[in-house]
């Protein structure tokens, strides 16, 4: 079974069969990745049959065509309870990018994120004026550009519209940094609707084939306006994808919370806009993202688990959605894709994936079988095998030695 883990995240062998030889020496030999793909395949199986497809008797094709249609019919029904939404508490004038950013303020999911503060922004953004981002968005000043924007569209155009130097210059500011310049506040989603913007968001849109841009050092999700006419599957992969983002967003902004006591930490700044944060102790015999140990933590329930993140963070400051089972709350009938986001077959040695982004980006952007996506189902399967190998005492380790390296040293001599 451990075949079906490695062919399904096209993982390097021998490595990946080593990595989880030693896994499983370390955890007293569990065979937790025996039992984890036969879970797999088995809970695959159900999902066929949910979908009116024979799981003995469905090739890979089938499935992926089956899904295809699946998230077609479900994105016709969240366009429409997102217009309603939007209608209903926005504005008569309001659009489907409206309703999504009513419905994903509505959800009772955590919404704070550890963000640089505005002010401090803008200080930056004077230092290191983007130049282009004006030029683009018609403005002569940066005065006049500071006067007419928010700090977030700001930075939103500057990432869109600037090249790698002025990235490297905007970098070198953040390392600068301290954790004062930083507060706990709501993370902020727009969607810059001014006639300036039009043709960079199309422009944007039609290149990079999404509406979504997440800021991350910021604590922000900038919705791009749609075109009027979009593929069938645009409304639930753009959704879906604000949801992964916010994720990412809240997990970011907590791992700078957790290290604002680093001497360090415009470093980690950094690291964070460029890239994303990761635990580099050793644990689970690799570097690890800071987005496994979030959602480890998300789902503890004994609260004596969580004394590594004290005082700087409390269980509350934790947060990990699931992508489905947020969709669900905005629109019930997508419950088809709860539990499915780790879910796929295998076919010559490539899986076909039952994650929802994966199937939503396969349909809007009419992929045939032979390039189907499978991205985001590799990473969530990762991410489910991986935790079912974390134990409190390692994870606990791991995130002081992140914090505080000697006294981690300390410990692991005790």
């Amino acid at each position: 079974m451990t075949k079906f883990l490695s062919q399904a995240l096209q993982a390097p062998e021998p490595f990946f069969r080593q990595g989880l030889a030693r896994l499983e020496a370390a955890n007293g030999h569990p065979n937790t990745d025996i039992r984890f793909s036969t879970e797999v395949v088995g809970t695959t199986k159900a999902k066929l049959r949910e979908l009116g497809l024979d799981p003995n008797d469905t090739t890979p094709e089938e499935l992926y065509h089956a899904l295809q249609e699946r998230v077609k019919s479900d994105d016709k029904r969240l366009n429409r309870t997102l217009r309603t939404l939007a209608a209903t508490h926005v504005s008569a004038e309001a659009d489907l990018v409206d309703g999504m950013i009513h419905a994903l303020k509505s959800l009772p999911d955590s919404s704070r994120s550890f963000s640089l503060k505005n002010s401090v922004l803008k200080t930056i953004l004077k230092q290191v004026p983007p130049k282009k981002a004006m030029k683009q968005l018609g403005y002569r000043s940066l005065d006049s550009f500071l006067k007419h924007e928010s700090s977030i569209s700001m930075l939103a155009s500057a990432y869109l519209c600037e090249d790698d130097h002025w990235h490297k210059r905007l970098l070198a500011q953040y390392k600068q940094l301290k954790a004062s310049d930083f507060e706990s506040r709501n993370i902020h989603i727009e969607q810059p609707k001014t006639q300036r913007w039009q043709k960079l968001a199309q422009q944007t849109v039609s290149q990079k084939k999404h509406n979504i841009l997440a800021l991350k050092e910021i604590g922000a999700l900038v919705f791009l306006p749609l075109p009027a006419k979009v593929p069938d599957g645009s409304t639930v992969a753009s959704l879906s994808l604000a949801l992964h983002e916010l994720n990412e967003i809240r997990a970011s902004g907590t791992f700078l919370k957790l290290c604002q006591v680093r001497p360090d930490f415009g470093k980690i700044v950094q690291k964070v806009a460029s890239d994303e944060p990761q635990l580099d102790s050793g644990l689970l015999d690799q570097v690890v993202p800071w987005r496994l140990i979030q959602h480890y933590y998300s789902k503890l329930t004994h609260p004596d688990h969580s004394g590594a993140l004290e005082p700087h963070l409390q269980m509350e400051d934790i947060a990990w959605h699931p992508i489905e089972a947020s969709l669900c709350r905005i629109e019930p009938s997508l419950d088809f894709w709860q539990h499915s986001g780790h879910l796929g077959l295998l076919h010559d040695r490539r899986p076909v994936s039952m994650n929802v982004l994966d199937a939503a980006l396969g349909a809007c952007n009419r992929l045939p079988f032979e390039h189907r996506p499978a991205h985001y189902f590799q990473r969530s399967l990762w991410h489910e095998l991986m935790l079912r190998y974390l134990r409190p005492e390692a994870v606990e380790r791991a995130v002081i030695g992140e914090l505080q390296p000697q006294l981690a040293e300390e410990l692991a001599v005790a």
